[in-house]
């Protein structure tokens, strides 16, 4: 017997388990469950996929066992197994990222939750909220030697090869947990049916339990007692069957074992296509977005299946990235068994599928955004929808060009004429007659763009200005340069119009503004501007006289060409580091005090602060950290003082 040390965040994560965790304990046997089932999915797929396994008798099924005096409960599959460096690495360490996401989760949470578990792929480990030892027997299909892991769940695990008759035994895997006296709760069969008609009854494959029938006299002494197995799930695939047949009930259940959630689905949509290609579809919408969503090894949510044998479930081709937030199945007719993970990718079966269900998805969102105003429940709905994926949504308009049209009738934005969210159509109903753009700002977050000076001219105009504060932004809109939508013309007939989008932060954008200058208030002007590009040289591309403030003495605008400072800052942190630094335009107020004031000026120092404090506050105001804050605190105390 060999005795192994726990990755130091499974250490951690034990120590929250049996400490710290209590909410939903049930929802251990669940993911033992799931991890039975994806092991079954694994062999079957390898029995009919791979020469090497064909020969194996295999008729999968998992089994439930407990012992209500002995304080123990089995969960047992005869799937593909595990040898001795799979029971190290599966159950001794946690690869994935989402470990120490779970873990900062728990730490920030006061009330320790263990819905979370199942979401954050650490699901084996919550059998410890129940169980104060744990050992797991198993052979890998294809293998002679047969191992047991076990674990008091604290600093260490122990691994060691079973011999003789305790080693003979059919592929598989066997979990006995030595369950706590909270845990004994669970060692009976009305708890045990309960727990899998509520979370796995739709699991693929048969499950059975096995208990003790007992007969007592009115004395209540046990007269009789016998072994009875029945099975306790319907093991129907519920992407197969009719949806006459279903109910939202069904839907609901089989989503929290495959998304391992505890909440049911924000929207689900189910398809069976018949023709060309034959497949079946059944997608969900979370009604939160996953953990990872936003992490580059996030771990995609649709399972594909051929002939209802189980393929993959890691392939991010199966969906493009911007719906890695969907969960569900699609199991075709078409595939060939045996089709490997690299010939998917190409494969134009899968494209074709993979086509139709994105615009079959992006359909049932625009469905679900069209009847927001039917009620109460649906614009709940939908704005849960946007808050919760409108960030993904975007990444599409630069990712699937195919798609733009739909997307961009999807996406939502907060605006300077309405509370809440808008979209582009709403946006061009409000516009005015002689309106020939949409305009919109970029920026950090949605309090500073509201607050920015390059807002003013275009409040007092009356024009709509919509408020982009996602990062993503700024890469996404510029790179979508128009919005067009089919309306009816003069002649009743349908055409496309197009609106440009401009950036108020963006030199160029105020040419609807109106408020040229005239040629002696330029002149006037002139001498002040160059003052000031001269004090600020190469901290800046060019000083402007400006048409879009009222009340403010300056702001920043980039150049048409460059990328906005703030992408430019994005674009370093993620590691970006050619990045040339990006100078903004500074624009000056002609007709504010501290402006006019430096027309009598020739103290070049005074001129340089001045200069100097009216870039460094336009930079603030945008939300712009400052290169020198002491340098703009000096500036501006001399100024103060005189």
């Amino acid at each position: 017997m060999a005795q192994h040390q726990f990755q130091t965040e499974v250490s951690q994560l034990l120590h929250l388990i049996i400490h710290s965790l209590y909410s939903n304990r049930e929802i251990f046997l669940r993911e033992l469950i799931s991890n039975a089932s994806d092991a079954l999915d694994k062999l079957k797929y390898l029995n009919v996929a791979d020469d090497a396994y064909k020969s194996i008798s295999f008729d999968p099924r998992i089994d439930l066992a407990f012992n209500k005096d002995a304080k123990t409960l089995t969960v047992k599959d005869n799937g593909i197994g595990m040898n001795e460096a799979d029971l190290a690495e599966s159950l001794g360490t946690i690869a994935r990222s989402g470990t120490k996401a779970f873990l900062e989760k728990l730490g920030a949470d006061a009330k320790k939750d263990s819905n979370l578990i199942g979401q954050f792929g650490v699901g084996f480990y919550s059998a410890f909220m129940v169980a104060d030892r744990i050992e797991v027997i198993s052979r890998k299909a294809g293998e002679e030697a047969t191992w047991k892991w076990s674990s008091e769940g604290k600093d260490s695990y122990d691994i060691e090869k079973l011999e003789g008759e305790s080693g003979r035994r059919e592929q598989g895997t066997e979990v006995l947990l030595h369950l706590t006296e909270e845990g004994t709760e669970y060692a009976n069969r009305w708890s045990i049916e309960d727990i899998i008609k509520r979370y796995s009854n739709h699991v693929a494959f048969p499950i059975y339990l096995t208990y003790d029938e007992k007969e007592y006299d009115n004395k209540g002494k046990e007269k009789s007692s016998k072994t009875k197995t029945d099975r306790i799930n319907s093991g129907q695939a519920i992407w197969r069957r009719p949806k006459t047949e279903l109910k939202e009930e069904d839907y609901n259940e089989f989503y929290k074992q495959l998304g391992h959630d505890t909440e049911a689905p924000l929207h689900y949509v189910h398809t069976k296509a018949e023709g060309t290609l034959e497949y079946s579809t059944l997608f969900y919408i979370p009604a939160k977005a996953p953990f990872d969503m936003y992490n580059v090894d996030y771990k995609p949510g649709v399972k594909l299946y051929v002939k209802r044998v189980f393929i993959t479930d890691d392939d991010k081709e199966l969906m493009p990235t911007y719906l890695r937030f969907v969960r569900g199945i699609i199991d075709s007719e078409d595939l060939p068994l045996n089709v490997s993970r690299e010939i998917l990718q190409q494969n134009k079966i899968l494209l074709n599928i993979k086509n139709a269900s994105v615009k079959k998805l992006l359909g049932e969102f625009k469905t679900m955004a069209d009847n927001a105003s039917a009620s109460d429940k649906d614009r709940e709905k939908w704005e849960t929808f946007i808050k919760e994926f409108n960030r993904p949504l975007k990444e599409g308009l630069y990712q699937d060009y195919g798609s733009r049209d739909a997307l961009q009738e999807l996406v939502r934005f907060k605006s300077t004429a309405v509370e809440g969210w808008t979209s582009f159509a709403d946006y061009v109903t409000r516009m005015k007659a002689d309106q020939k753009n949409i305009y919109y700002i970029t920026g950090g977050d949605e309090k500073t763009l509201r607050a920015s000076p390059l807002l003013e001219a275009y409040k007092a105009k009356d024009i709509e200005v919509l408020i982009m504060d996602d990062e993503i932004d700024d890469i996404v809109i510029p790179a979508l340069h128009s919005y067009r939508k089919e309306l009816p013309g003069t002649d009743g007939k349908m055409e496309t119009k197009s609106w440009d989008l401009k950036a108020v932060n963006r030199a160029g954008a105020d040419e609807e503004l109106g408020e040229k200058k005239d040629k002696q208030a330029e002149k006037e002007a002139k001498p002040v501007i160059e003052k000031i590009k001269k004090a600020l040289g190469e901290r800046v591309k060019d000083v402007k006289l400006s048409r879009r403030l009222h009340d403010s003495p300056s702001c920043i605008v980039a150049d048409e060409n460059d990328p906005s400072i703030q992408m430019a800052q994005m674009l370093k942190a993620m590691g970006q580091t050619d990045m040339p630094d990006i100078k903004p335009i500074l624009e000056v107020n002609g007709e504010h005090p501290i402006v006019t004031a430096l027309k009598d000026t020739e103290d070049e120092s005074r001129i340089a602060d001045v200069a100097g404090v009216l870039l460094d506050q336009a930079l603030l105001v945008e939300g712009i950290k400052l290169k020198d804050p002491a340098d703009f605190v000096q500036r501006l105390n001399r100024l103060l003082s005189g």
